[in-house]
């Protein structure tokens, strides 16, 4: 059997042909995304939300699609109409979480006084572990093992944003606004102490007990974390 032969192109098809290529790329622009409908974004929604449940409690190695559907009360082949592989669930709550957590660290504001700065990073980083545990749990899930998903995001997005803030902490330092220390452990142990409320709930309300266990307690863990940190940034007098 002969072997089959495919027609050249006469010359005279190739300006017709390219129009009609040029007419699909106009309808269909290359790399351009179709936005989602509303339907769609809130079915993703729903989706983020069941995962974020799922991912707090087992961790990504823990968690399945499976669970996720169950909880998203969605069926998994729909589910993964959205979202085709559970890495990309995970990232897309990992990415969002880091641009929501490092929000307050942002906002200290090199112009301002360092004592009312620092008190709000406090402040805000409490708050967000009262409002946001299942987030701080999900972090805190991806740095025990190692950050293998994110380590990109955390190597240069969080470490660019630690940089600049130890700069102006060091700055407020230096200008005899604060006691001298290493930075970028004031912004360590920050996180640590405020984290912790959130990561160790379930403890801190066992040890407090039911008298101090309820909303006040994130008050009270203000307090002392202000009297901890800028007791220990007040300048001493020079003798």
């Amino acid at each position: 059997m002969p072997p089959h032969k495919v027609k050249s192109a006469e010359p005279t098809d190739l300006p017709k042909r390219q129009h009609k290529a040029d007419a699909k790329a106009a309808v269909h622009p290359p790399g351009k995304v179709r936005p989602l409908t509303r339907i769609q974004r809130e079915k993703q929604d729903v989706i983020l939300e069941a995962a974020l449940d799922v991912f707090s409690l087992h961790g990504f190695r823990g968690a399945t699609i499976d669970q996720i559907a169950e909880v998203a009360g969605m069926s998994k082949p729909n589910l993964l109409y959205y979202f085709p592989r559970k890495e990309e669930i995970h990232r897309r709550l990992i990415s969002e979480l880091l641009v929501n957590w490092l929000a307050p660290l942002r906002e200290m504001d090199a112009k301002g006084d360092p004592f009312p700065e620092i008190r709000s990073y406090i402040r805000r980083k409490l708050e967000m572990a009262r409002d946001y545990p299942r987030e701080s749990r999900l972090f805190a899930n991806e740095m025990l093992q190692g950050a293998p998903r994110i380590i990109e995001m955390i190597e240069i997005d969080l470490k660019g944003l630690v940089d600049e803030k130890a700069g102006v902490l060091l700055a407020w330092m230096d200008q005899g606004k604060l006691a001298r220390a290493d930075p970028y452990h004031l912004i360590f142990s920050i996180w640590a102490t405020t984290q912790h409320y959130a990561d160790f709930d379930v403890q801190v309300r066992a040890v407090l007990g039911p008298n101090r266990n309820g909303e006040g307690r994130f008050e009270d863990a203000a307090r002392y974390l202000e009297q901890l940190f800028l007791h220990g940034l007040t300048p001493r007098p020079r003798v």
